[in-house]
């Protein structure tokens, strides 16, 4: 069985939990989500995009 999940999805969900049982603040949150939008315009975005994208597909290709 293979399950495909979009990683914002998968992110939104692990801040959500933050939130609710670590204590997470919701303005903590927003200025983490501030520092995605940065990053995604800047000069390091396709490398982090190629890092995660490597990441997943190393993930992926695990057998169990």
């Amino acid at each position: 069985m293979a399950l495909s999940i979009s990683a914002v999805v998968l992110l939104a969900i692990v801040v959500f939990l933050l939130i609710k049982k670590s204590g997470l603040k919701a303005v903590h949150a927003f200025v983490c989500m501030l520092l995605g939008f940065y990053l995604a315009s800047s000069s390091i975005a396709p490398t982090i995009k190629s890092l995660t994208t490597n990441v997943a597909g190393m993930l992926g290709g695990i057998k169990f």
